[in-house]
Formats: C-alpha cells, structure tokens, sequence
C-alpha cells in the first residue's frame, strides 16, 4: 500500500493538528497529538530551553499546560525503514464526510447538450463498502467515482464541522429525498452554483455566505475527535476546504544561542531535557544509572558538577524566557564581539564581527547607518507548532514583546492534554547588520520622516478598525524602514549567493530598551538560511560579505523606480481598508517577496522610507 509521506517541517507549517490535506481519493483533517505515533525512537527530542520555557509559561497562563507539568518540545514521527513493522505516524480523520459523485451533463428538451451539471450529494456512510469507499452506487446499479465536498463551515475559534445541507435546505422540516450540486457556466460564480433536492427546495452558494445561514456553531474539533468543552458562542460561517484562510499555524521560532564557554556547559546544554528536572546532585545519579547515552556523555564529571551547571543553566534560561526572544538574540549579534560562539561542528552558534574594512573598504556614505556587519557561519533555527487559527492570521513576528507567541487571538489547542509540542530544527548561515542607534534617531527627528509616520499610522488605523482586537499592532516607522531593506536586500543577495530567494528568510530586530519603551535602541537585520536539507550549509551567504557595499547600492537602486509607478509610488496608505493599508510605496514588482520569507506576511513595507521615489517625500533613511 502507498503511504502518503510529508516532511518534517510541513507538519509544523502547513499540516499541523487541524489542517485539512488532500489525498489522491479523499480528504482529510490531521489529528491531535495524541494520535500520533510517538513509540520510543520514533521521534528525536529537540533541546531548545529558552523556547520551551517560554511556551511552557504562555501555555500555563493560558490553562492549556497543568502547572505541575513540564513542557518539552519532540519531532514529528520519523520514517524508518523497519521491514515487517508498521512504520510510526499520524493519524487522520476523513474530514468532509459529504462527497459529490462524478457530474452529469444536463440536456434539454430537445436533447442538446447544456452548460448545466448535476452531481449527486452523498454521506461518507453511503459509499460503496468495497474499493476503500471510492464509489457511490447510484439508483440504477451504477458505481461512480466521489470527490469530497469543497465546502464546509468554520468559526473564528478553530472549530470545523462538516454544513448539514439538509437542514440549511429545508429548514425544519423532514426530508429523506436525493440531494444535488448543481453548477451552471464556467464562472465559478457563488450565484451559479446551487445545492437542490427533489423535493424542489434549493439555496444558492451566495446565499450561504449569508451571516446567521448556516446556523450556530457546534464547537466541533474533529482532529481531537470531540466538542470543545466550554462550548461555542460564534455562528456558524461558509469555509472553501482549499482556501488559505482553513489553517493559519502559530508557530514561535527562536534562533538558538551559545549556552557556555566550557565542555561542561555545552554538555549540560545538550542534554538539559534530561537533566531540567533534576533538584540536586542525587537527581542527576538517578538521570545518569537509568540513562547509558547521558551517563557517557558526562564521564568525568562528577554529580556535583553538574548539577551546579545545571541549575546555572536554569537559571539562565528562566530568565531569557521572561525577555522577547529577539532581544536576547539581538544582545548576542550585536555584543561587537569578534567571534560569538565557537568555530566547531557540534556547536549552534558561530559568527564573527567583521572589521569595517573588510566589508566597507571605501567608507562609504551609503554605510554610514551600518555600525557592524557580523557573518553567522552556522546558526540553528528551531520552531515549534503551538496552536493554529481559522479566517484570520494570529499576529505577525513584527512587535517587540513575544513575538507571535500570542494566544489570545482564539487560537485552537493541538491537543487535550500533551505536554510536548511538535518542533523541528534546522541549520544554516546568514549575515547581521547591526545599524547604528544614534544615526536612526537623528532620522526620526526629521520633519518629513515624522509626516510620513503620520501617513503609515493612518493606514494602520483604517485598517484595524474593521478588524477590531484581532488586529496586529502596529510596529512603528524603524521597523517599517528595517524590513524594506531585509526584502530589498534578499531579493538582491538571491541574485549573488547561489540560493533561490525562497530559500532566504529574515529576522528584523527594532526594540526597545525595557527600561526606556518609548525608544528604539536595538535595530537590526539578520538575513539567513535554514533548512534540514542541502540548502542553507554551502557558505554562499557568508561569501557575500566581501561585497555588501555594492549589493547594497545595487539593492537601493533597483528601488528608485518600481515598474508600477508611479500608482506604487503615489499609493496613500489611508485610502483602501484592506492589506494595502498597511504598506506605504511597495508591491509586487518592488518589494514583496516570498510569504515563506517573510517573518510579517508581507505587511510594514514603504520603499520611501530607504530612498527617494518619485514622490520625493524626503524620509528616506539613504
């Protein structure tokens, strides 16, 4: 039998708990982590402290975590090949359960073909039993071939459940008689396209996207196979299986940081999911007499010694936790250090600081906002499934508190009561700038940069009135500027460094001091790569080091003029209410790129604030 495979990270980002996934014959709604396999060695513990304790406390808050249970983060199953034995996964429930059959051509009165077709609407418990469920068997003995249904309903709380057509047919009363989709042209038109039944009822698709029309919400949750407990006050709405807005996963991401200067230390570190809970010297004899591969790796070492490193790393880690992750990110890339971590094949983190010379020979005025450029030579990149939502996107990676490590956007839970979450890591390397604090105050300062702030707060104002609390907060104008240049910048590198501009992401740094919140006193970019795969280990990002000055006026320049303007250029924030309103002079043709690449969704985006377009509204930053 074929065995539907999906990679690691597509189970974080794409197929988590919840998501719908189309298989050759059927649909079907991934399940909770309860369902899957996680038999010993069929997952790899992914070490991550700062990351998990900081899940572990948002969770707790939240009442999704018991308080006297420990957070820790796992792999999905992974495939091994054991001949004989049935391999580790996850299972699916077949989500919808209402299929239509294969369609037939109507004709009219005289026996012409017309543009109308008409396919009978069949439960999962009225296929054929024989051929794994594929077929219906119709009135006249014939089996057709059956595609699930494309519509379903959803809430804003996560919860899915399949339309009782009947009763959003009929109403009230009963009625047993065949149900049909009936579709009309080619214009894929909700007006075109009708459910009817033999009876004569029938409603039209427009018509179920009606507020109140499919009725109240059950709070069904079919991938944890039952009903959320405290109920569900929303109304039922209309939800296309394959559209976008069916999954929207919650994923935190954290880069991981050196986590000692000795052996001891990175010992401890490597095995700290072993160790965490150890509460002295005994614990840690305990952890190493039922535990061979950790009693080896710390040979030498006595009881005391690592337990006295353990507790320092805890509290070490308790106290990055309680920080938004970049900043601690941003303390450790933008230290000035010349080397930050250590040049070894086991470690996380290698980077070096750069002289100016070796990256600006020329000084040039371009670079004058630039005060460091660090190349990262190996980095690891873990991130970690916690929720997912329906209809709208949680918030972006683009505020300076938790990042999107926020939960009260309705997010759905993964599971009933795991305590571990499914994570993925990934390696690869990248560059830093670290941009000049006191330069980007004296650019705030400026008139034009202040009216231009005015123009973009506007936008965002619009714009988060119709979406009322679920709106994303509004990062300010450095981030605005930060992330122009991070697109701008990897659609150039991708043309430099060997690697498709898909594979090239971002992390904008423009935070705050948590003493001093009314002031950007950390900016900064790291651009990289990170993949389980061959990409992200060839050394082409780091090799662009030598010629970032000419990659970046290259970058700048290409901005001047967009191929749509001067309508990209001219584009007022303020005067539309959707996505738009949130970017100033950017799109498609200038500065939007891959929405994999991108930590916002491609949101915060104004070419204006790094150079002059035709506009010529004086913000730009170069």
């Amino acid at each position: 039998m074929t065995r539907n495979l999906q990679r690691l990270s597509q189970l974080i980002t794409t197929f988590g708990p919840g998501a719908m996934l189309d298989l050759p014959t059927r649909s079907v709604l991934v399940g909770g982590l309860e369902r899957w396999d996680m038999r010993e060695k069929s997952f790899k513990p992914i070490d991550e402290p700062r990351l998990a304790e900081m899940l572990e406390r948002r969770l707790k808050e939240t009442g999704r975590l018991e308080e006297s249970r420990k957070l820790s983060l796992r792999t999905p199953p992974l495939a091994v090949d054991a001949p004989g034995k049935e391999p580790p996964g996850v299972a699916v429930t077949v989500f919808p359960t209402w299929f239509v059959s294969e369609g037939e051509q109507q004709k009219t009165d005289t026996g012409q073909t017309t543009d109308r077709r008409r396919r009978r609407l069949v439960r999962w418990s009225e296929l054929s039993p024989t051929g794994g469920k594929r077929q219906f068997e119709t009135d006249a003995g014939k089996k057709v071939d059956v595609t699930p249904i494309r519509f379903v309903g959803g809430c804003e709380k996560g919860h899915i459940q399949d339309i009782d057509w009947r009763w959003v047919v009929h109403g009230a009363s009963e009625c047993r008689e065949p149900m049909w989709l009936e579709e009309f042209g080619t214009s894929a038109d909700p007006r075109d396209t009708r459910i009817t039944c033999d009876c004569g009822s029938s409603i039209s698709l427009d018509q179920a996207f009606l507020p109140k029309r499919l009725g109240k919400c059950r709070g069904d949750r079919p991938w944890l196979g039952d009903r959320d407990p405290t109920g569900c006050d929303q109304d039922l709405r209309f939800l296309t299986r394959t559209a976008t807005n069916t999954y929207f996963p919650q994923v935190a991401t954290v880069i991981s940081l050196p986590s000692g200067e000795d052996k001891l230390a990175r010992l401890v570190h490597t095995h700290f999911d072993d160790l965490s809970a150890a509460q002295s010297a005994d614990d840690v004899a305990m952890a190493r007499k039922f535990n061979k591969a950790l009693a080896a790796s710390l040979e030498g070492y006595s009881d005391a010694e690592v337990y006295a490193r353990v507790d320092l790393l805890r509290t070490q880690v308790q106290h990055d936790a309680s920080l938004p992750p970049k900043l601690a990110e941003f303390d450790v890339f933008g230290s000035g250090k010349t080397v930050i971590g250590e040049n070894n094949h086991t470690a996380l983190l290698f980077a070096e600081t750069l002289q100016r010379g070796q990256w600006d020979p020329e000084q040039d005025p371009l670079c004058r906002g630039i005060k460091n450029l660090v190349v990262v030579h190996r980095l690891r990149e873990v991130s970690c499934l916690y929720g997912f939502t329906r209809f709208e996107a949680a918030p972006t990676a683009s505020d300076n508190d938790l990042e999107d490590v926020h939960l009260a956007v309705d997010g759905a839970p993964l599971s009933v009561g795991s305590d571990w979450l499914p994570a993925v890591e990934q390696f690869g390397e990248g560059l830093f700038l670290h941009f000049d604090e006191s330069v980007i105050g004296d650019w705030l300062d400026r008139d034009p940069v202040k009216n231009r702030a005015i123009q973009l707060l506007g936008g965002h104002q619009k714009w988060k009135d119709l979406r009322g609390e679920r709106a994303t907060a509004y990062p300010g104008v450095v981030y605005a500027m930060l992330h122009s240049l991070s697109h701008a910048l990897m659609t150039e590198i991708a043309l430099e460094c060997g690697y498709p501009a898909s594979a090239l992401k971002e992390r904008v740094y423009a935070l705050a001091n948590p003493l001093r919140q009314n002031r950007i006193d950390r900016c900064g970019v790291l651009i990289y790569t990170a993949t389980s795969g061959n990409q992200g280990t060839l050394g082409g990002l780091v090799a662009t080091a030598p010629r970032f000055t000419e990659i970046l006026r290259s970058a700048l320049d290409r901005l001047v003029i967009c191929s749509n303007d001067p309508i990209c250029a001219d584009h007022e924030p303020s005067s539309t209410s959707d996505d738009r309103a949130l970017h100033g002079a950017a799109c498609h043709g200038c500065l939007l790129i891959a929405e994999t690449s991108c930590e916002s969704r491609n949101l915060f985006l104004d070419r204006g604030l790094l150079v002059e377009t035709m506009m010529a509204n004086g913000a730009a930053f170069f």
